[in-house]
């Protein structure tokens, strides 16, 4: 029996597919919506994802993400430049600055291998704290260490996010590292 093919529409859903979180089924909607159901609202998502593409870029201090050289918070007189806040990634510091509740400068390191010692010791000039904002993991805590390691003597204030017990989850639902942090930075009622 021969196979019922589009060519183009299996390329469509191929693409949202590789997208992260995008399984076959959401993909296949996806496509279909805009193909068949809202192609003005497809070309002005086509568009804006060239546009993205093209134009954002890089801050050459932070690693966040940029239209420009400098990013809008690198550039901001208005923020605390004492205080340092190294992040994963660009989305942790949409998704921080979203929570309104810090004011200081960010820095992007995704992985230790991606370290310029130079480029971190620039990036703390003027800084005297330095808030690890990772995820809670044995990798990520080797990867404090050398951080802290590769800015000793700098006479920094290192710190990290608070970790723990997500507000409305039940205990049994809560990984064993986050309850055992949990329990150790415990305070006083």
């Amino acid at each position: 029996m021969k196979r019922y093919r589009i060519e183009a529409f299996e390329n469509l859903v191929e693409a949202f597919q590789s997208l992260p979180s995008i399984g076959k089924k959401s993909a296949i909607r996806l496509a279909y919506h805009l193909v068949m159901e809202d192609g003005f609202n497809a070309m002005k998502l086509a568009h804006a994802i060239e546009t993205g593409v093209n134009e954002v870029q890089r801050c050459r201090r932070c690693h966040n993400m940029s239209e420009d050289e400098l990013c809008a918070i690198c550039t901001d007189e208005q923020r605390d430049a004492s205080i340092l806040c190294i992040v994963q990634s660009a989305r942790d510091i949409l998704t921080i600055e979203e929570s309104g509740e810090f004011n200081g400068v960010y820095y992007v390191l995704s992985r230790v291998e991606d370290l310029d010692a130079f480029h971190l010791r620039n990036a703390v000039e003027n800084v005297q704290e330095v808030i690890f904002a990772f995820p809670p993991s044995i990798a990520t805590d080797t990867m404090i260490l050398y951080i802290e390691d590769k800015l000793e003597g700098l006479g920094l204030e290192f710190t990290k996010i608070a970790q723990g017990v997500p507000t409305g989850v039940d205990l049994e639902n809560i990984d064993m590292l986050s309850l055992s942090r949990a329990m150790e930075a415990r305070v006083k009622v």
